[in-house]
């Protein structure tokens, strides 16, 4: 059966963002319990959130028939501090997806006219679409967004699986309007070094926006810090987007931020949705912000498995991505066989074929023992999958 109605045409090829599996699901399809299946596919944090995250949410839910601070004030004062830049220079959403779609919004106005185009045959002329540009194995939710507001999606072949970032300038042309880099990069763990992306930013003309996500962050050693520039009022064409789903261990509660110049977050500001934030949500930011031994302890961590995997990996032979997130994509052959092969064995992970990476599988960073559980459940899987002719 049709829609009676019509929908928009820009979402007939575009696919739909697959997240990875929940393991209540997987639990019910292989019948086994829910306890003994490990999930490193979502880039969770595997010490979850800080006691004192979870003590603070367990006293807001007495509130939850209120409605929350639809501006967070206190968050925004807190992180703010933190951060060393005002209240005006940041915007919260429900994660920072919500605040790439208020870019979208906000930069990309889709197929529109200004008032001085001529009219052809009692209607304007419409304008060149404005362009959106990426890397090649970039994040799932630049192209929907890019779609979603019927701007066209330039995609730049990737450099050793990372930014091209030379290419990427050489690709803007007078339409575009955003590019968006991702450092550290998902799904690949690449990183773009302090000079290049430097020299990139310097290069940049100013009627592009760069959206640099910067949801990993936190797991690199040194980076470009570019938030004294922001504070200073330069750099009007750069919008940091950041979350509190990763190092701070709080995914379930969908809370991101951007940092950007106080009248780009203004703009902002007029579509975002009142009550993005829910008041549990910020209860537990604003702990969390408090508890930096949980951050340092989630970082030590990650570099330690990261050395695990990677030790692992040169042992079997397997070509993987030096990360610095928390993850790391390993070439294995057959992707999803190797992935529905970990799957039986309780191991959940994400295959990449979405990202036309079908040789490869992502790995999320866990515990010392769920790490070494899934070594030994993927040198079982991979010899499973050699024994199986290929089709």
């Amino acid at each position: 059966m049709s829609l009676p109605f019509a929908i928009n045409p820009d979402l007939k090829h575009l696919p739909v963002y697959q997240p990875g599996r929940p393991i209540e699901e997987v639990a019910r399809e292989l019948n086994i319990p829910a306890e003994d299946i490990i999930k490193l596919a979502s880039n969770e944090n595997p010490l979850g959130p800080s006691r004192l995250a979870v003590a603070a949410m367990r006293r807001a839910l007495a509130q939850a028939n209120l409605y929350p601070d639809g501006n967070a004030f206190y968050l925004k004062q807190k992180l703010a501090a933190k951060l060393g830049v005002t209240p005006a220079h940041l915007i919260l959403g429900s994660g920072s997806n919500e605040v790439l779609e208020l870019i979208g919004h906000a930069l990309l106005p889709g197929r529109t006219a200004p008032e001085s185009a001529p009219a052809t045959g009692g209607q304007r002329a419409e304008t060149s679409l404005p362009e959106v540009v990426v890397s090649q194995y970039c994040f799932a939710v630049y192209p929907i967004v890019t779609a979603l507001f019927g701007a066209r999606l330039v995609i730049v072949p990737a450099k050793n699986y990372g930014h091209d970032l030379d290419a990427m300038l050489a690709a803007i042309t007078p339409n575009t309007r955003v590019v968006f880099v991702a450092n550290p990069n998902n799904p690949t763990g690449t990183t773009v070094g302090r000079a290049d992306l430097a020299r990139f930013i310097d290069a940049l003309p100013s009627h592009v926006l760069l959206a640099l996500d910067e949801a990993y962050i936190e797991f690199l050693e040194e980076h470009l810090d570019l938030i004294p520039d922001l504070r200073d009022g330069r750099r009007p064409n750069v919008v940091l987007l950041r979350t509190f789903s990763k190092i701070y261990g709080l995914a379930g509660l969908r809370l991101g931020y951007g940092i950007g110049h106080p009248e780009l977050i203004a703009e902002l500001e007029k579509v975002r949705q009142p009550f993005n934030v829910n008041a549990v949500a910020q209860a537990g930011a604003l702990a969390a912000l408090d508890d930096t031994a949980h951050a340092q302890r989630t970082k030590r961590l990650n570099a330690r498995g990261l050395r695990a995997y990677a030790r692992a990996f040169c042992r079997l032979g397997l070509e993987f991505i030096p990360s610095g997130a928390n993850f790391i994509l390993v070439r294995v052959g057959d992707g999803q066989q190797v992935f529905n092969e970990l799957q039986k064995r309780g191991i959940i992970v994400r295959p990449m074929g979405g990202y036309q990476l079908g040789e490869w599988i992502r790995i999320s960073v866990g515990t010392p023992s769920q790490n070494a559980r899934c070594l030994e459940a993927l040198k079982a899987a991979l010899s499973g999958a050699r024994d199986v002719p290929a089709r």
